[in-house]
């Protein structure tokens, strides 16, 4: 069983059904490590110390956040500037990440039609995240596909449900898979 840390951010979680939904999900599961970044750290001042503990007994790390103006909210992306440090993440004696997983669980308001060549977005939520995919290659960590849940603004109950019990499957196989180097996100042909 692996450990598995979510670093969560979400500067206004409590408006956020969906995320809300998706981290009650897993938020008991065994050897899983939800970090709040956001409650963590309200201002700004980040623990670099303690995040580098909580990287370095985890073997899965997920980055879960909302897509804010095509990116991450800029508490992660200070995490990650102020984290990921030279010597310590990458370059000369950089190697406390090597060979973990990481990835993006991510939740966009547009659809997924919105994030492809023929929507208003013009490109896949993949082109996206590739400042996240190469970080993480900086780092010799193995960068897994994304989780995304889109089309947020308009989803029901029922369908944040099963976004929720995916979410929590996704995690589970992440968490105890034998061999997660190609798993994917669980297709659900309603959304």
């Amino acid at each position: 069983m692996r450990k598995v840390l979510i670093l969560f951010a979400h500067p206004k979680f409590e408006h956020s059904e969906v995320n809300q939904a998706l981290i009650n999900s897993i938020k008991n599961l065994e050897n899983i490590e939800i970090r709040d970044l956001y409650e963590l750290y309200p201002d700004f001042n980040i623990s670099i110390q303690e995040e580098q503990e909580a990287l370095f007994q985890a073997e899965v790390i997920i980055w879960h956040h909302p897509i804010y103006w095509y990116s991450s909210p800029p508490l992660l992306k200070q995490w990650i500037d102020l984290v990921l440090e030279f010597g310590w993440a990458y370059g000369p004696g950089g190697i406390y990440l090597k060979g973990k997983y990481i990835l993006n669980a991510i939740t966009t308001g547009g659809s997924d039609q919105a994030y492809s060549s023929e929507g208003r977005n013009q490109y896949p939520i993949e082109n996206y995240l590739l400042p996240f995919k190469q970080t993480a290659k900086l780092c010799l960590m193995n960068y897994l596909a994304p989780f995304h849940v889109a089309g947020t603004h308009k989803m029901g109950h029922e369908d944040l449900q099963k976004q929720a019990a995916l979410y929590k499957g996704f995690v589970l196989k992440l968490r105890d898979e034998e061999q997660i180097d190609s798993l994917t996100r669980p297709k659900n042909s309603k959304l």
